[in-house]
């Protein structure tokens, strides 16, 4: 379950695995966030009121991952189609739980479109293969690394016009 990516299996299958799958990155996202405001902005007095500021930064943001996933694979799963309206539902209903997280209706309804243009966005790129946020490579290299020789050819004596002191 802990392997398992949200592209393993087609759209409208394995609904639970993909709800735990965005659930997991909501919720590591959640925990950061959360962290932030607790040490630098909020400044929770007891555990209550620390354990109440990160439920209130989880709690949406895992229900935003779980809307967006249910709607989009039980929309595929209804429509019988594969197509970009089913992640911009997911995508307006992820729109729709911000607004109420918020309380504000002006709030929600622009979240709700732009939300649901990104589902489409991401959608259109998964559908013809593009890549949106590329894989990290990671340096080789290490502050030790200037010990090397990474010159292509070695210093030939013959041909070095210098003399040594």
């Amino acid at each position: 379950m802990l392997s398992y990516k949200y592209y393993d299996t087609p759209e409208g299958q394995d609904i639970f695995k993909k709800v735990f799958v965005t659930s997991k990155y909501a919720a590591v996202a959640g925990l950061g966030v959360a962290t932030y405001d607790i040490l630098m902005y909020s400044h929770p007095k007891g555990i209550f009121n620390t354990a109440y500021r990160y439920a209130f930064f989880l709690g949406p943001m895992v229900g935003m991952a779980t809307a967006f996933t249910v709607t989009a694979n039980a929309a595929q799963n209804i429509r019988g189609k594969n197509d970009v309206w089913n992640y911009f539902l997911g995508g307006a209903m992820s729109g729709a739980i911000f607004g109420a997280w918020y309380k504000s209706v002006p709030v929600g309804i622009p979240m709700a479109i732009v939300l649901g243009a990104v589902g489409m966005i991401k959608k259109t790129a998964i559908d013809n293969g593009w890549t949106l946020v590329p894989e990290l490579t990671t340096a080789n290299k290490s502050i030790r690394s200037v010990k090397h020789d990474w010159t292509l050819v070695k210093d030939i004596e013959e041909l070095k016009a210098w003399k040594t002191g």
